[in-house]
This record gives structure tokens, C-alpha cells and sequence, in this order.
């Protein structure tokens, strides 16, 4: 009992559910129970992304291949998905036939004797080997690629677009796609003619009324035959693939009864050649469909008769009527149209088929080295029984025609996914393929030269052979075997393209990667592609619609070699790139013939047609750049992905690691955004700036910084990289993002300043934007991580553009329609400032803003001279611009004149004058100078003044608490309160107010000038008090604001010179105070800072 109750309980459970379990962490205990005795406890936790080898193996072992762009029927979506039968098909059956019935078609039946008789057997032979051989060397490639890996159903386009990526995939997946349905209207026009010229002329609708509209009448024939043998075959595809499929077999073999029956009668000419008389007048060929008996007179019953011929070249039936000149002079004979295999028209002396024929449209088909009198041609040529050319021939045209005859290698790897060995059937079976049909039309050639007169051969219609097919005359038992078997032959190839086609298209649009043609990707509940079914009937009517075979012969010609040209290429780029997923089992290739095979494509397809060459490039041209431009992105591992890495590593390696030369440089940025606590950009412009700077061109960086460890942000960083990735693409900002996890964001905006960046494509110019927050007590932090930042780019050589107001800033979909970009020049920062605003209207936003450059100018600068200097240096710099000179009177030095009672209107007044008279009331001097520096850092946020008389009066009239003023004179003279102390430290700092821009030649000659009165004074320059260099530098800020308000209040954008910071770290707030006030009251500010070198030359 106790046995049984335990088998029980085995068996059944314990009976308790998962979700009343006591345990709590039993989901844990059967995850334990699950690789219990599997020896994995050690990567159990890693089990879900990292399966066990045996579940992996077992997955594998159980893959089915779906045909691409099929979807299974299903019942319900709760059901299982039937199961797809294994594929049993081998190289035989699944390849070898379905290549050799796609070869083998109307070319063969149709044109190949009428190309032998124009381009002889020796051009014809060349032209087919071209073909067979680039065909060859196609399948050599495409073996390799095929057998590198389990390939889907889809044939070319599947291994072109994971070889060459989603654009050239998707180009030349249309290409082919193209190329098969004009493929398939070429059928269709092949079917008609057979059709009407052979097995029943009287079907045609449209009948010639008078001489010389035959051609025009048979092309309406084919335009309306065409237009309802497209509706049929649409319908039927449509209904049932399966139906299409059963016919294959039916289709192929009339292929093989076709091709057996002319070798059967290439044979039987040796022994008993076919009857079949050709009438020549003189040497020319006529058409027997217009007369029975060749020849001018009849006798019978002891009278001489006129024949029906007779009447064609003269005006009655008798004897004595007036003919035609060259039919009076010349006799009607008789020659044998199919003389035989030893009968020695291949190389006979007289007249052979080795040599080329070519002739112009509408010339008489004439027999060479036959006896002719040549006579006055009569003006009704064209109404006479003569066998004429419909095109003009030459080889490249004949190039173009035969090369469809080739194509259909692809068959075998669109069935992929019905092999049973697809690695081991697709080579094999396409070679083998290929081998053989060029064997049968090289063969062809010879014995068609061999066996047939050249007027029969350059016959293309077999008018002189009374209608009948030309290669039909040859083969045995009779010529309706090459006339039913080809008409069923071109019927089912017609289908085929038709089935096939619309599938490749499907395929294409299931990828997503040509969003328009996205709907075609939908089709029946069974997943049969019904709208691009419907697209290929309407592409196919063009083609019916020109209704030449030959005029649509060359189009899908180049289409074909594009594919082929692709499919060399995407084998030749893994070749040389030996990428490690680069293993195909078929090892007879090389990089070598894969080049060779795409530059004969190139070749042929220059051959064929120059100028549907070039549309068709041009046609592949506009869908890669669509791709490129609006398709989906899509990694698929392809070469030119892998081409591109090493394109870009030998580029890196040959890019010196140094600096690049002036003339070459150009602002590559580092762009650093900030993100708020959802991983959001605080300010988007700042990249639309960027995209207008930079339109596409040098390297930009987007980099931001999350504070934490990268273990705890992992998440976050691809979130925020994501988020940044999204609004570059918004802003078409093209870069790359770099996000970087640092404890403090100190050290992490300092880690992206000096690693960001690969070699020599690093960048050289941080852009940023002013930290509008930084008074806010809550973000104190925000202002000392700006002036650090600072002080790093100016430590690793690199510039720095900061954007104040940047939510301000234009987007990429604004424009100005006018406007002005004021560069303020200060100082020289090694030409930024001249070249930012060239860039930035280089863009639409800012193309129609005017450039104006604004200089200081000093007490003792020329002004005019200035302007001038300045005028011819931007004209050697090829820059248009206004130029305007300021000038900007120091205040120290103006109000010490104005204390001192001297004549404010009198410039001459010397530095010596005033310190002499500064000795005698020092006192009152030092007063003026407080009251004014204190009055300007309290007046920092007003407007500038409208003159200096204002301004001065203002000064004047602030009254401030005598405890205050004193002791800010305390503050500044705490190292001394002497009087003689005090003279030398205001005496040594006067020269600094008075010239801003003193160089050191300047110095020291003033040094020497007053050596006897302020030598200790000057040494007390360089160890002035941080509040009197404060003062000293918020006058100037306020002094410089209201100048740069006066003038460019209403510009665009104004473009500063960015003063460094202190070194001298406890000043970095007062610094903050000092931008705030030389930038205020201004909407756009770019405040640039150099790297120190030159960025701009004049020289070419």
C-alpha cells in the first residue's frame, strides 16, 4: 500500500498549486528542479539569455525553411502551424532542370539563327562565349555565397542585401525584379509571334492595307494578343501557384523534345538534307508568301505563261510588259535553303558563314558572291517581294539581344528553401547547368553555319522558306515539333516570371526597407502576393506595349547584368575583407574571378546599350540614395559595412595624429548636452546649431554625462544614448553619441574632453551651452563644473563655443530674410571669429544674414588706419563683410581729467600730466576712482549710456556712506596707507586703465619713462588684491556691454570674444558675474574661445 500511495503521489503531484505553495521562492526551487542532475547549478542564473548547447542543438536540427515571402495557412491562431514537409528535392530535380528550362528559351528558337547568319559563326561565337562566360563567373560567385550559411528562399536579392546591405540589396533587388517581369513580357512577345507569324497568320486582327505597313500592323497584333495573355496568365497565377508548377514539367520537356529534335536533324542532314528551295532574283532573296513558282515563265500546252512573280515586278501578264529594271536584267534561280552539314557553306570558297553580314534597316537580304546586273532601282522598292531587314544590325546590338538566352542561373538558389542539401545542390546543379547550355548554344552556332544557307540564316521571319521557323527547317521529323515546343516553351517561361516576380517583390517589401513599396508586402490569407502580382501585370504591359522582342530584349539585359554585376562584387568584397563569418564550403572561387566576372557585366552592359547602361544605373542610383535617405535601418553583418570599417581604419591610420594643417582645418565639435532625471536633452537647439555649423561636414561628437557607476546605470545609458541617437536623426545632426557614467559630472565631462575621439578624428572645439541656473543656491555646483570645463579645453589646446540663450537659437525649419552676425574681434583667438559665421551662412537658416566685424580701438590707435588694415585683411581672406571700428575711451582715464580740472576735449593730455597732478591730491584722485568702479558694478544692469557726459554726471551725482568708500580705499591699499605708497600703486595702475591692449614693448618703454617716480609701482601690478582686479574687470564688462548694446542689439547673432578665467580659483563667481554682465541684454550670444593656433590663412 505504502509503494502504491508513493507511486501515486509520483505520478500525480503533490496536489498543492503553484500559486498556494507555501514556499515563497518556488519558482527558484524548480528552476533548480530543472537542471537538478544536469551539472549547470553554475550558470543557472545565465540559462535564460545563454541556453544550454543541447536545447540550442536540438533547435537547430528542427530549422525549416520557409519560401520568403510565403506565409503557411493556418487554422487558428491558437493551433499549431502545420508542419512543413522536409524538403526532398535534390540537385537534379530542385536545380539542374528548373536552370536549364529557365536558360533554354525564346532566344534559342527565335533569334539564334537570324544572329549566326548577320554576326557570322566567329562573332556569334564570341558573343556566346561573353555571355556563357560571364554567366559562369556569376554562378562561381554566387555558389560561395550561397554555401556560406543557411540562405532563405529569395534568391539573388537575399544574398545580395546581406552581403552588400539593406541599399545595394534593395537597388538591385529592384533591378531584378524589374529585369524578371520585363522577362516575362518578352515571352509573352515571343508566344504571340510564334503564334501569328507560324501557327496561324490569319489570327492577326490588324491586317497591312497597303505595301509597307507590315510591321506597324504585327506590332497592334502583339500589343492586343499581349494585353490578354497577360490577364490570362495574372489569373491563373492568382488562383493557384500549384497549377503553375505542374505545368513546369509539361514546359521543360517540350524544351528537351526541341532541342533533340535539331540535333536529330543536324544528323540527318549528312545523309538526306531537307527540301527546302530558296528563290533568288539575281542575288537578292525573295519571300515566297506572295507566289508559288520561282520563276518568271511557265510552259505548258506548247505556250509560255507568266507566273505569278511575274506580275509582282511588272505592270501586266504579258510578255511584253513593262518590268522592273533589275528583274529584266537578271534570272531567277533556284538554291537549296538547307544544303547540309557537308555540304561546305561553313567555309566553302565562294560564299561561307564564318563572316559578319551586318546590314541597315530595310536592306534587301542579299546572297553574297552571287552573279547580279544591277539596274535602276525602281521607287517602289519597298512593294516588291524581297525579303528585307526590319532593324539595323551591328554587334553590339546583337550583344544586347542574345544575353536574355543566358539568364535564369538564379532559378536554383530561389528554391533554396526546397533542397535537401541547398549547400551541396546549388553549385553543383547550376554549374552544371550552365555547362551544358552553353555547350548546346555554342554547338548550335557551329551547326547552324554548317547546316544553313546564310540568306536563310539572316531570313528572321522565314519568308524565303514559305513561312515556316527557320530552325524548325532544320530539325526532325518535322518542324512543327520547334514550333509547338517553343510556343509551349515561351507560354511557360511567361508564367514562370510571372509567379516569380511578384514573390521577389514581396520579399523586398516584407524587409521594410523601401517604405514605399511596403504594400506590397501584404497579399491573400495564404500569403500569395496579390497587389505585387497586380504591379508586375501593369510593369509587364509596358513591355507588351513596345511590343518588340527586340527592343525589350536589351532592357532586361540590363537589368540582369546589374544583378550579376552585384552578386561578383558582394563575393569579391568578403573575399578580400576574409570577415571571420567568411566560410563557404564551395572552395573553387577566388576574389579574382569574382572581379573578373563584375567588370565583364560592366563591359556588357556598355555593350549592349550605352544609354540604357546609364538609365539603368541611374534607376539603381535613386533607389540606393532613397534607401540611404528614408529606409529603415538594418543591421545585417553585410560586407560593405565590414569595407567601411576597414576603409576607416586605414584612413585613421594614414591621418597624422598632430594637429591638421590651416587650411584644412575646420571646427570638429564635441557637443556636450545635459539631460534631465528622465534621460530627456535639456536643450535640443543646441544640436540644431550644431547641424547648421557643421551641414554634414568633419566630425561631431554628442556627449553627455550621467552621474553614478556604470554597473547601476547600465539601463539608463542606452536609454539616454537612444534618446540622443533619436534627436541627432531629428535634428540631422550627423555624428556619433558618446554618453559616459562618472561619480562626480566633474570628472566625467573631463574624461569626454580628453578620450573622445579615435587618432586623428578627434575634436578640436567643445561646444556648450551658458548655465542659465548657476546663481540658484540649489545648483551651486553648475557654475564651478562651467569654469573648469573652461579651463580644460584651454589646457588641452582645444576652442570653446558657448551658446547663451540657446533656446533662442534658430531651428533648422526657420530662416532669416535678414539680419546681421556681429563679430566682436577683441582680441585675436587664431581666426574663430572670422570663420564661424562663414560657416554658419553657409546654411539656409543663416544665408541671407550679413556678416558685420566690430574692433576696439584705443587711445592711441588710428582708427581710420584700423578700419582700413582690417578691410584689406578680410578681402585676402575672401570674406564679405562691413567693417566698423569703435572707439572705446577709458573711464579711469577720462575721469581723472575731469577731477583734475584739465580740458576734457583735449586728447593730448599725456599720462605725465596726469600723474604729476595726481601727486598733489592723491586723496581725491583715489575717491573719483572708487566712486566710478563702484558706480559701474551697480549700474551693471541698466543700459549703457547714451554719452560719456551721462555717464559721467551719473557717477557724480551717486552719494555714498563715507564708512563705505573707506573701506574700499582700505581694501585696496592694505599693504601700505602711506600717501607715497598710495601714489606709486594708483600711479602704476594707470597705464593698465588707460591702454587695455598693452604689448611689452609698450611696457617697458613706459617702464623707462617714469623709472625715477613708480619703479616700485609697477611691480605692484602683478600683485594686485583679487577685488582690484575685480573692479578692474566688471568696468570693463559693463563698459564693453553697453558698446556691443549700441550696436548690435537687434543682430541675429552675436559672436563675443570669451575672456578666460581667473587663475587664481576664489574668483571663479566673480568671473560667472562678469560674462553674465558683458552678454546681458543680448538675445543670441556665441562667445567663442581660441585654441590658440591659426584657423584661417590668406594664403591659397
Amino acid at each position: 500500500i505504502t509503494l502504491l500511495i508513493f507511486v501515486l503521489f509520483f505520478l500525480l503531484g503533490d496536489g498543492i498549486s503553484r500559486e498556494s505553495s507555501p514556499f515563497i521562492n518556488s519558482a527558484e526551487m524548480d528552476r533548480g528542479n530543472m537542471y537538478e542532475g544536469k551539472n549547470m547549478a553554475l550558470f543557472e542564473e545565465e540559462m535564460d539569455s545563454n541556453p544550454m548547447v543541447s536545447s540550442l542543438l536540438n533547435k537547430l536540427a528542427n530549422y525549416t525553411n520557409v519560401t520568403q515571402g510565403v506565409v503557411e495557412h493556418e487554422a487558428d491562431e491558437d493551433s499549431k502551424r502545420k508542419e512543413v514537409k522536409v524538403p526532398r528535392m535534390g540537385t537534379f530535380i530542385g536545380v539542374y532542370l528548373p536552370c536549364l528550362q529557365n536558360i533554354l528559351g525564346v532566344i534559342l528558337f527565335l533569334r539564334l539563327t537570324w544572329i549566326v547568319g548577320t554576326a557570322g559563326v566567329l562573332e556569334s561565337f564570341i558573343i556566346v562565349f561573353m555571355c556563357c562566360a560571364c554567366t559562369m563567373l556569376t554562378a562561381i560567385s554566387m555558389s560561395a555565397i550561397a554555401t556560406n550559411g543557411v540562405v532563405p528562399a529569395g534568391g539573388s536579392y537575399y544574398m545580395i542585401s546581406r552581403s552588400l546591405g539593406p541599399e545595394f540589396g534593395g537597388a538591385v533587388g529592384l533591378c531584378f525584379y524589374l529585369g524578371t517581369t520585363f522577362a516575362g513580357a518578352m515571352y509573352i512577345l515571343g508566344t504571340i509571334e510564334i503564334l501569328l507569324t507560324y501557327i496561324s497568320p490569319s489570327a492577326a486582327i490588324f491586317k497591312a492595307e497597303e505595301v509597307g505597313e507590315e510591321t506597324e500592323a504585327m506590332l497592334n497584333n502583339m500589343r492586343v494578343y499581349g494585353t490578354c495573355i497577360i490577364v490570362l496568365m495574372a489569373i491563373v497565377v492568382f488562383v493557384g501557384v500549384k497549377y503553375v508548377n505542374k505545368l513546369a514539367l509539361v514546359f521543360l520537356a517540350c524544351v528537351i523534345l526541341s532541342i533533340i529534335a535539331i540535333y536529330a536533324g543536324v544528323i540527318k542532314t549528312a545523309i538526306d538534307p531537307p527540301d527546302f528551295p530558296i528563290c533568288l532574283l539575281g542575288n537578292r532573296t525573295l519571300s515566297k508568301r506572295s507566289f508559288d513558282v520561282c520563276a518568271k515563265f511557265t510552259e505548258g500546252n506548247n505556250e509560255t505563261k507568266t507566273t505569278n512573280l511575274w506580275l509582282l515586278f511588272c505592270n501586266s501578264s504579258s510578255p511584253t510588259a513593262m518590268c522592273d529594271d533589275y528583274f529584266s536584267l537578271n534570272n531567277v534561280t533556284e538554291i537549296q535553303g538547307i544544303p547540309g552539314i557537308l555540304s561546305g557553306v561553313l567555309i566553302g570558297k565562294s560564299e561561307n558563314n564564318l563572316w559578319s553580314t551586318y546590314s541597315e534597316k530595310g536592306s534587301i537580304v542579299e546572297k553574297k558572291n552571287q552573279p547580279s546586273v544591277s539596274g535602276s532601282e525602281d521607287l517602289k522598292i519597298g512593294g516588291r517581294p524581297y525579303v528585307f531587314t526590319d532593324i539595323m544590325t551591328y554587334f553590339t546590338v546583337l550583344v544586347g539581344i542574345y544575353f536574355p538566352s543566358v539568364t535564369g542561373i538564379m532559378a536554383g538558389s530561389n528554391r533554396s528553401g526546397d533542397l535537401k542539401d541547398a549547400q551541396k545542390s546549388i553549385p553543383t546543379g547550376t554549374i552544371l547547368a550552365i555547362s551544358t547550355t552553353s555547350f548546346i548554344y555554342l554547338s548550335c552556332i557551329v551547326l547552324f553555319g554548317a547546316c544553313i544557307e546564310g540568306v536563310v540564316l539572316r531570313d528572321k521571319f522565314g519568308e524565303a522558306v514559305n513561312g515556316n521557323l527557320v530552325v524548325g527547317t532544320l530539325a526532325w521529323p518535322s518542324p512543327w515539333v520547334i514550333v509547338i515546343g517553343s510556343f509551349f516553351s515561351t507560354c511557360g517561361a511567361g508564367l514562370q516570371s510571372l509567379t516569380g516576380a511578384p514573390r521577389l517583390l514581396q520579399a523586398i517589401a516584407r524587409d521594410g526597407i523601401v517604405p514605399f513599396i511596403q504594400v506590397f508586402g501584404h497579399g491573400k490569407a495564404n500569403g500569395e502576393p496579390t497587389w505585387a502580382l497586380l504591379l508586375t501585370a501593369a510593369i509587364c504591359e509596358i513591355g507588351i506595349l513596345i511590343a518588340s522582342l527586340d527592343n525589350v530584349a536589351p532592357i532586361l539585359s540590363m537589368f540582369f547584368l546589374m544583378c550579376y554585376m552585384f552578386v561578383n562584387l558582394a563575393c569579391a568584397v568578403q573575399t578580400l575583407l576574409r570577415t571571420p563569418n567568411w566560410r563557404p564550403r564551395f572552395k573553387y572561387y577566388h576574389w579574382t574571378l569574382s572581379f573578373l566576372g563584375m567588370s565583364l557585366c560592366l563591359a556588357l552592359m556598355f555593350i549592349c546599350s550605352w544609354y540604357y547602361a546609364l538609365i539603368a544605373m541611374l534607376i539603381a542610383g535613386c533607389i540606393y540614395k532613397y534607401i540611404e535617405y528614408r529606409g529603415a535601418e538594418k543591421e545585417w553583418g553585410d560586407g560593405i559595412r565590414g569595407l567601411s570599417l576597414n576603409a576607416a581604419r586605414y584612413a585613421l591610420l594614414r591621418v597624422e595624429d598632430g594637429p591638421p594643417h590651416t587650411k584644412n582645418w575646420r571646427p570638429q565639435l564635441l557637443v556636450l548636452l545635459n539631460l534631465d532625471c528622465e534621460q530627456l536633452v535639456k536643450h535640443p537647439r543646441l544640436l540644431s546649431f550644431t547641424s547648421q555649423l557643421k551641414a554634414g561636414k568633419g566630425l561631431t561628437i554628442v556627449g553627455s554625462v550621467l552621474q553614478g557607476t556604470y554597473l547601476d546605470k547600465c539601463v539608463e545609458t542606452q536609454k539616454a544614448e537612444e534618446v540622443c541617437r533619436t534627436l541627432m536623426g531629428v535634428e540631422k545632426t550627423k555624428g556619433f553619441c558618446q554618453i559616459v557614467v562618472s561619480p562626480s559630472f566633474r570628472d566625467g565631462i573631463s574624461h569626454l574632453i580628453q578620450s573622445a575621439g579615435l587618432g586623428g578624428m578627434k575634436h578640436n572645439t567643445v561646444l556648450m551651452a551658458w548655465p542659465q541656473s548657476w546663481k540658484q543656491t540649489e545648483n551651486h555646483f553648475s557654475w564651478k563644473n562651467f569654469v573648469d570645463t573652461v579651463r580644460e579645453t584651454t589646457a588641452a589646446q582645444q576652442a570653446l563655443l558657448v551658446a547663451k540663450n540657446i533656446d533662442l537659437f534658430p531651428t533648422n525649419q526657420e530662416r532669416f530674410t535678414e539680419g546681421n552676425i556681429d563679430v566682436w574681434w577683441i582680441v585675436h583667438d587664431g581666426g574663430m571669429l572670422m570663420l564661424l559665421p562663414f560657416l554658419l551662412r553657409q546654411h539656409k537658416v543663416w544665408r541671407k544674414c550679413k556678416m558685420r566685424i566690430f574692433t576696439v580701438a584705443q587711445m592711441d590707435d588710428n582708427s581710420i588706419q584700423m578700419k582700413k588694415d582690417l578691410q584689406m585683411f578680410l578681402y585676402h581672406l575672401r570674406l564679405n563683410a562691413e567693417v566698423e571700428v569703435v572707439e572705446m575711451v577709458s573711464y579711469y582715464f577720462f575721469f581723472l581729467k575731469l577731477k583734475l580740472g584739465l580740458n576734457l576735449e583735449n586728447g593730448s593730455v599725456s599720462l605725465n600730466t596726469v600723474l604729476q597732478r595726481f601727486q598733489s591730491h592723491p586723496e581725491e584722485i583715489i575717491q573719483s576712482i572708487t566712486d566710478e568702479s563702484r558706480g559701474s558694478v551697480r549700474r551693471k544692469s541698466c543700459s549703457c549710456p547714451q554719452s560719456i557726459g551721462q555717464d559721467v554726471q551719473a557717477l557724480l551725482n551717486n552719494d555714498y556712506e563715507k564708512e563705505e568708500v573707506a573701506q574700499l580705499i582700505h581694501d585696496r591699499n592694505t599693504a601700505s596707507r602711506s600717501a607715497p605708497a598710495v601714489k606709486a600703486s594708483v600711479a602704476a595702475a594707470m597705464p593698465e586703465k588707460v591702454q587695455m591692449t598693452w604689448t611689452k614693448e609698450k611696457f617697458v618703454a613706459e617702464k623707462h619713462k617714469n623709472k625715477d617716480t613708480s619703479v616700485s609701482g609697477f611691480k605692484d601690478i602683478f600683485n594686485m588684491k583679487p577685488n582690484q582686479s575685480n573692479v578692474r574687470r566688471m568696468h570693463t564688462a559693463v563698459k564693453l556691454n553697453g558698446v556691443v548694446l549700441n550696436k548690435s542689439q537687434h543682430a541675429q547673432l552675436v559672436l563675443l570674444n570669451m575672456p578666460g578665467p581667473p587663475k587664481n580659483r576664489k574668483g571663479d563667481e566673480n568671473y560667472m558675474e562678469f560674462l553674465e554682465v558683458l552678454t546681458e541684454g543680448l538675445d543670441r550670444v556665441l562667445l567663442v574661445r581660441g585654441s590658440g593656433r591659426e584657423v584661417i590663412t590668406i594664403y591659397s
